[in-house]
């Protein structure tokens, strides 16, 4: 298994590698940004070796001091010491923590923004004066691969370059990772990409309720080698009363808006079965972000990115 890129014909490029896939994006200078791309592509040939030489302490609990020794290592380590006080490995931060590390390779004169998105979680290189739109696609039950036509989004919104967000990440009970939960999705905006995908598990873990008609089974019964051992996991979810939904999302957003003063959570959205909540920004309440993906009627559009 070696890594593999591929130019998709948009100025993207498609970067894989086992499990880690990735797509790549970035405006300015011609020249500066074929060179920050070939810089991302040696970077990115490199990372799933190094997280492999340290996959059992990463998916070890999260303890009061970091034994691990790669960089890419040591921020999943750091973006999730916050919540140690509960279980949670490095694991819960791998895919914005990878994002991070590459976003780097575009830190440099020439490049007005770029983007990687590593599933859904995505860290953002904005110049003074540049933005990036992102587009909201709230349940990944209504996605099918069978629909060649463009992506309409379920909301959309901008982060410009003076706003304290770099990372963009969602979890949820349908994704990619286990949850402990029942959001549909809980997409979180923060100052980076490792520490929006760590607060989007946290927070996605909190939309839960009490109900016969969620069915959750050990981490271990579904996947082998998961990091969360015999804890239960969501696997399935019925048709919830409303009043049920609106009690799990209610915990959600109060997990969410501890986490605010902390500095670890800007804004967040989370969706489960149909309802929606907006966590607004604390010091900026009335925002672009906030204002456009506000409320259950938000717009549907494609936006330049997808969370």
């Amino acid at each position: 298994m070696t890594a593999q890129r591929t130019a998709l014909g948009d100025g993207r490029w498609h970067l894989n590698h086992g499990p880690i896939d990735i797509v790549a994006e970035a405006h300015g200078e011609a020249v500066e940004v074929a060179v920050a791309h070939e810089h991302v592509w040696r970077r990115f040939s490199t990372l799933l070796d190094e997280l492999v030489a340290e996959l059992p302490l990463l998916r070890r609990p999260v303890g009061d001091d970091c034994v691990l020794r790669g960089p890419i290592a040591q921020r999943m380590w750091n973006a999730c010491v916050p919540f140690r006080a509960g279980f949670i490995t490095p694991m819960a931060a791998v895919a914005g923590a990878v994002a991070q590390e590459l976003i780097a390779c575009y830190h440099r004169p020439g490049i007005e923004r770029a983007w990687i998105n590593n599933g859904g979680d995505i860290a953002l290189h904005l110049a003074p004066g540049h933005s990036a739109r992102v587009g909201l696609f709230a349940d990944l039950a209504r996605f099918d691969l069978r629909d060649t036509g463009p992506l309409a989004t379920d909301g959309q919104f901008e982060v410009t370059a003076d706003l304290p967000v770099r990372g963009v990440a969602t979890s949820g009970w349908r994704g990619r990772s286990f949850s402990l939960g029942i959001a549909d999705s809980v997409t979180v905006l923060a100052a980076t990409a490792a520490e929006a995908d760590a607060a989007a598990t946290v927070i996605a873990n909190a939309v839960d309720v009490d109900d016969p008609g969620i069915h959750r089974l050990p981490a271990s019964e579904c996947k082998d080698d998961s990091d969360l051992g015999d804890i239960p996991v969501t696997r399935s979810v019925e048709q919830l009363a409303p009043a049920q939904v609106r009690r799990a999302l209610d915990a959600g957003v109060a997990r969410a808006e501890e986490l605010q003063p902390m500095g670890l959570v800007w804004s967040a959205v989370l969706v489960c079965q149909g309802q929606w909540r907006v966590v607004q920004p604390l010091s900026l309440q009335a925002s672009t972000a906030s204002q456009q993906i506000a409320g259950s009627g938000v717009p549907s559009a494609v936006g330049s990115v997808f969370a």
